[in-house]
């Protein structure tokens, strides 16, 4: 998948399209996917984080230190804020956010993209990591809105790029497993113990097996048996 965080940039502007339409036909009030969250908590919370990745470009691009959030309780206490308001409202705050990180990514200079920022967990990011986390934020919580999108309607691009990173967050698990996508050429060992068990699937189901957003029913393995027991992924 391209590095270039302006095309990037235009696959989270369809993605933020893809969200809203269904996000027009919510009850908000439903439960999500996500326990103790309804679809209000999730929707609100896709809007701040957008705000939030706007004020790391901002600060990728003036270089005057602008966090992701006050603090990590004032985000919780925000989306609590948010999480009950009328759908109309809800719908209106996530199209403003969304275009506020188009904007903030408009205004990134060539200089910008080679600056370095922090996340709220304190890991540092470049500009172009921003652009596609926060790509990653909208497509999983679409399917989080529990709201008929699936792991099987990501992008291919999407899908494989977060499948990529998700292998490498899992790199220093004391288990071991080899994963293998079986719709594309993707096969890789994850964990850092032997493998003994293969697990062969679409990589859609794959990736959204391993990110806890699937149980894995379209899934096997070699020798055939339970799926195992793997990390859970943030």
């Amino acid at each position: 998948m391209t590095a270039d965080p302006l095309l990037l940039a235009t696959e989270v502007a369809r993605s933020d399209e893809r969200l809203l339409a269904t996000a027009r036909e919510l009850d908000i009030s439903a439960p999500s996917r996500l326990p103790g969250w309804t679809r209000g908590h999730v929707i609100t919370h896709v809007a701040r984080n957008a705000d939030g990745y706007v004020n790391l470009l901002t600060w990728a691009r003036t270089g005057v230190k602008k966090p992701m959030y006050a603090s990590l309780e004032r985000r919780n206490e925000e989306i609590l804020e948010g999480a009950g308001r009328p759908l109309d409202e809800q719908l209106a705050d996530l199209a403003a956010s969304a275009q506020r990180f188009a904007d903030a990514v408009d205004a990134m200079t060539p200089a910008a993209w080679g600056a370095e920022v922090y996340h709220l967990s304190g890991r540092r990011m470049t500009p172009q990591q921003v652009v596609w986390s926060r790509w990653r934020e909208v497509e999983v919580h679409h399917v989080d809105l529990n709201a008929g999108y699936r792991p099987d309607d990501w992008p291919e691009a999407f899908t494989l790029h977060l499948l990529r990173e998700v292998v490498a967050d899992l790199g220093g698990w004391a288990g071991g497993l080899t994963a293998s996508a079986d719709d594309v050429a993707f096969e890789t060992v994850i964990g850092a113990a032997a493998a003994p068990i293969t697990v062969r699937g679409p990589a859609r189901a794959l990736v959204a097996w391993l990110i806890g957003r699937s149980t894995g029913d379209a899934l096997r393995t070699e020798p055939a048996g339970q799926l195992p027991a793997v990390p859970t992924w943030k």
